[in-house]
């Protein structure tokens, strides 16, 4: 019992970093779509970093309907903000995405692997995919360097996208 609450202990300060913050999409649908673009992407982080391509597999598999109605949703509020520069500019995101948890990986050097170690059973451990949303929502996983539905106007820091994106046109 002390191991595993040691480990959720340091999943959180990974996944509690302070670069990290909650922020709100102006509908949940979109929030939903960016957190559960988060998890993902910070799994994939994991797997990758720590050889847990197995478990990716499982997680992958074991949501596959709610993940890939989670990249429809993400690729239609895309096309909405941005137009015709909606899979570019949702490409780049989730490309900054993955670079910046990286980087907050690379930051925690070899303590990474094991404070992250519990983070594929507690989502493999989840009741259902209807569990996966609030799971996420919980995990505070978008950078706020990132921020979360960028160009829609209403975020602090998603908003330097869009603002750039005006500015090149």
């Amino acid at each position: 019992m002390r191991r595993f609450l040691i480990g959720l202990t340091a999943v959180g300060s990974l996944l509690g970093n302070s670069a990290m913050a909650a922020q709100q999409c102006p509908n949940a649908t979109d929030q939903q779509a960016f957190e559960l673009t988060a998890l993902k992407t910070a799994l994939m982080v994991v797997a990758t970093t720590c050889g847990n391509k197995e478990q990716y597999g499982n997680f992958i598999r074991r949501y596959q309907p709610k993940l890939v109605e989670t990249d429809r949703s993400l690729g239609s509020y895309f096309k909405a903000h941005y137009g015709s520069r909606g899979q570019f500019e949702q490409d780049k995101y989730a490309t900054d995405l993955a670079n910046t948890q990286s980087r907050f990986g690379l930051e925690q050097g070899t303590d990474f692997c094991a404070r992250n170690a519990t983070l594929f059973t507690e989502v493999l451990a989840l009741g259902s995919a209807a569990d996966l949303p609030h799971y996420a929502a919980g995990k505070d996983l978008i950078p706020a360097s990132l921020g979360v539905c960028p160009g829609s106007g209403s975020q602090n820091s998603g908003t330097r996208t869009a603002d750039a994106t005006k500015k090149k046109h």
